[in-house]
């Protein structure tokens, strides 16, 4: 391996790395002082999924889907009351998944 070589694959190795590090500290800061919950969000307008039905942002096809969820402040999720007494959950439904 020649020098030019060795350095092209730890120059590889630094960037890699350092997406890796960055990865791992912004999404907890983004996650900040938020919780998810389930079963709260419009079609089309939830944060990420839990299930079949959904793959992530943006996704859910039915109002409410149960296992869909959506970023709230902290302790906000379990006192959201939406239409037909329905109630944001911290953990996927069953309720209102996609036929």
């Amino acid at each position: 391996m020649t020098v030019t070589s060795k350095l092209s694959a730890l120059a590889i190795a630094g960037a890699v790395a350092g997406a890796i590090a960055t990865i791992s500290t912004v999404a907890p800061a983004h996650a900040a002082g938020k919780e998810k919950c389930f079963g709260i969000s419009l079609a089309g307008q939830n944060d990420c999924a839990a299930g079949p039905g959904t793959t992530c942002a943006g996704t859910s096809t039915v109002d409410y889907q149960g296992n869909a969820w959506t970023l709230v402040p902290k302790g906000t999720c379990a006192t959201t009351e939406l239409d037909g007494n329905r109630m944001g959950s911290l953990d996927a439904l069953t309720r209102d998944l996609p036929a």
